[in-house]
């Protein structure tokens, strides 16, 4: 658990580097799923990491630049209501809210409209998420023409906008102690969803009750949902990048990828694994992955500090070009291979993103035109594949074979920490783990 005294430190960095201005970061609204029905809540991601504050309809404002020195952390949220908590549960209310997140002021929610022009009044910016969401920006820009209006009685109103994203990513890139804490308890959650998966797995059986065994795993052990929709894909399945029906009938024969992740604490997990579902690889399974976690494991070498971002997938890259061109897939030189992108047939995404409260984390990949150098606290994806399909012109024996492996990386000051080691993913591993189950 992250201390809420951490959240408080991360809007006074904030504040820090804004120096002077207001930031308005609203959470993410409720969503309709169908007439009276919600999907289940999930908070903004940026709003969450500077307050820990998980219910809807609530706003924090920032105000940096205080002569006093301290910013003004306050909270906008709904009001205690004991009516509506008998419907929708327990909500904190301003002044509870205030006291247990640490808030300097908190006020209802129904009087932002009131509250933000004099907030914004004779401020010089305004930090907001530009372009994100429409609405918000016209209500952002109506409280600033609300302050406009003003001029005659000497109010000034902010005279630029800025995108708190920006300071906000940069942020969000490096993890801390108790980040990196809740990120391995979802890798623990995860690998343990991907070994019950594969324990499971036989043909006849279908792709979503494979996938089953993998929300059942999650919650059973206290993950608040999946990070994303679980891809359970079998045979030529594999070969969509991501497939989601997860509804056909698994076959003897074929290989099954999966790539699916728990969320626990806000912080997600983000693992694939692929396998026989006859718990045995044949032989043009086995050429194929063991190409790819060759490739991985040259990608994951690549990952300490000082080198580039795209040293994982240049590393992985190379390896996979070769295998293409040692079993005949690719024709020419190394170099010759990755400057004509023939490779892309087989292999047409990255090798990995960043991770943390997104499954596609905040940060940027380049800085000044340059790949970034990696550094202590970040944590990524390595996760390369092959994927060759009928159409691609590849001999009979290779076809539908999709494969992917994907392990969840964070940066340290030697080297690196493979969070999901845990997860089954060499031949060996995966045929014992399985021959249990199908002997």
């Amino acid at each position: 658990m992250i201390p809420i005294k951490s959240f408080s430190e991360r809007r006074r960095h904030l504040a820090a580097q804004m120096q002077q201005g207001v930031a308005i970061v609203p959470t993410s609204p409720e969503q309709v799923r169908s007439r009276d029905a919600h999907y289940p809540y999930r908070f903004d991601s940026y709003f969450y990491y500077l307050t820990g504050f998980g219910e809807p309809e609530a706003l924090l404002v920032l105000v940096a630049g205080a002569a006093e020195g301290e910013p003004r952390q306050i909270l906008f949220c709904r009001d205690k209501d004991t009516e509506r908590e008998i419907w929708d549960g327990f909500r904190h209310g301003p002044e509870a809210a205030c006291a247990a997140f640490g808030f300097d002021e908190a006020y209802s929610i129904s009087r932002l409209d009131e509250m933000l022009p004099k907030l914004l009044a004779d401020q010089p910016a305004v930090y907001c998420a530009l372009g994100q969401d429409s609405a918000w920006d016209m209500r952002v820009t109506g409280w600033i023409n609300r302050v406009r209006e003003q001029a005659r009685s000497g109010v000034v109103a902010p005279t630029a906008i800025h995108d708190s994203r920006l300071l906000l990513d940069e942020m969000r890139l490096f993890k801390s102690v108790e980040e990196l804490q809740i990120m391995r308890r979802a890798a623990e959650i995860s690998t343990g969803a991907h070994r019950r998966a594969m324990r499971a797995t036989r043909a006849g059986l279908h792709e979503h009750e494979v996938e089953a065994e993998l929300l059942h795993e999650f919650r059973r052990h206290g993950a608040q949902a999946p990070a994303y929709t679980p891809i359970v894909a079998g045979g030529a399945n594999a070969c969509v990048l991501h497939y989601i029906d997860n509804n056909a009938e698994l076959k003897s024969g074929d290989l099954l990828l999966i790539d699916a992740g728990c969320e626990l604490d806000g912080y997600a997990a983000d693992i694939t694994r692929t396998f026989p579902v006859n718990g045995k690889f044949s032989p043009a399974q086995k050429d194929i992955y063991q190409l790819v976690l060759a490739a991985q494991a040259a990608a994951i070498a690549a990952v300490r500090p000082g080198n580039p971002w795209n040293a994982p997938h240049e590393a992985a890259l190379r390896v996979l070009v070769q295998g293409f061109i040692d079993l005949g897939l690719c024709r020419g030189s190394v170099d010759a291979v990755i400057q004509s992108e023939d490779y892309k047939r087989f292999y047409m995404h990255r090798t990995g993103h960043w991770l943390g409260l997104d499954v596609h984390d905040a940060g940027e990949y380049k800085l000044g035109g340059d790949w970034r150098a990696l550094q202590p606290g970040m944590t990524l994806t390595v996760e390369p594949g092959c994927y060759l399909r009928p159409a691609d012109n590849v001999p009979e024996h290779f076809w539908n074979i999709g494969v992917r492996i994907e392990d969840d990386v964070a940066v340290t000051e030697t080297g690196c920490e493979v969070l999901t080691a845990a997860a089954p993913k060499t031949v060996a591993e995966i045929e014992q783990l399985m021959q249990g189950c199908h002997g």
